[in-house]
């Protein structure tokens, strides 16, 4: 009989890689743990710091622009208001 492939999540990958970052305990003590094969805590292990460049070589923008936007205009609207507010002040205090 053979064995089926095992798919593991994204999220017990990166756990997983993370124990091994921090170097609490051995690769084999980490691969028992997680009932893996220590290649492939050292191969994830690898994966997390080469994707870890990858996250500050990038220039950072706005992730909700969308977003943004309802702020500004809303910030608008505020001016806006604060202006005729002021307006009216001006005038009754004259």
């Amino acid at each position: 009989m053979s064995k089926r492939k095992v798919q593991h999540s994204a999220a017990f990958r990166a756990k997983v890689a993370l124990a091994a970052l921090r170097e609490t305990r051995t690769v084999p003590q980490i691969a028992a743990q997680f009932q893996i094969h220590p290649n492939l805590v050292y191969k994830w292990r690898k994966q997390l710091l080469d994707g870890a460049i990858a996250l500050f070589d990038t220039p950072q923008t706005p992730r909700d622009p969308a977003g943004s936007q309802a702020e500004i205009a809303l910030l608008y609207e505020q001016i806006g208001r604060l202006n005729v507010e002021l307006d009216w002040l001006k005038k009754k205090v004259d």
